[in-house]
């Protein structure tokens, strides 16, 4: 199984480049990363794996863009909105992941929004951006929300995905860091080994293996 950053953000977006990014995702124990609006390629044997993150529009534009990125080979992201909004694009084919509910209601994603992810093997991002760098209520907010989340994975079985949403190598975190996070809201390295993994499993790429966190 690939260990994969499920969404970073190099220069344009970022203050580093992809070339950087990618030497310090081989440093930090990671096979691979997801990049936003790169082409795909390998760098200092890391597979870059194009991303799109879709914010602010409706479902339908969602929905459109979704059928045209279907067959190009980038990982399709989509940022949280109401639960309406979520239940749409949930099961959305061409959608890959639904990102920010870290931040988002609590009401946002619930149990049938959970079902639809899993029947159309929709991942759900843990964003641990505002674990490492929120502090009081936003840091707070984050953990009781993926206690939820790892609440209505374990019933519905989901994919899960975990990103940095590194703009700099300096937010980037190495494998052993992500599971110490991973464990204030209750995940075991598994849990975090098998969502490590997540993208893989969405994209349908690789061989069915297992790497050891270190």
């Amino acid at each position: 199984m690939k260990i994969t950053d499920a969404s970073v953000f190099p220069y344009p977006a970022g203050d580093s480049s992809v070339s950087r990014l990618a030497l310090e995702a081989r440093s930090l124990g990671y096979d691979s990363i997801v990049a936003d609006r790169v082409p795909a390629t390998t760098i200092w044997d890391i597979e870059v794996i194009p991303g799109i993150v879709l914010t602010g529009m409706p479902a339908k534009e969602v929905q459109n863009r979704a059928g045209k990125n279907r067959g190009t080979g980038s990982v399709l992201s989509v940022q949280m909105g109401d639960n309406g909004f979520n239940r749409a694009v949930a099961g959305t084919p061409g959608v890959h992941i639904l990102r920010g509910i870290g931040t988002a209601d609590k009401r946002a994603f619930d149990h049938v929004a959970a079902k639809i992810a899993a029947d159309n093997v929709t991942a759900i991002d843990i964003d641990l951006s505002p674990v490492i760098f929120g502090r009081g209520h936003p840091r707070q907010k984050a953990i009781h929300r993926y206690r939820d989340l790892l609440v209505l994975c374990r019933r519905f079985e989901f994919p899960l995905t975990i990103s940095s949403s590194a703009r700099s190598v300096l937010c980037l975190r190495s494998v052993r860091e992500v599971a110490g996070l991973c464990s204030l809201f209750g995940m075991d390295e598994t849990d975090v080994r098998a969502a490590l993994g997540g993208v893989e499993r969405i994209t349908g790429s690789g061989e069915d293996t297992v790497k050891v966190i270190p």
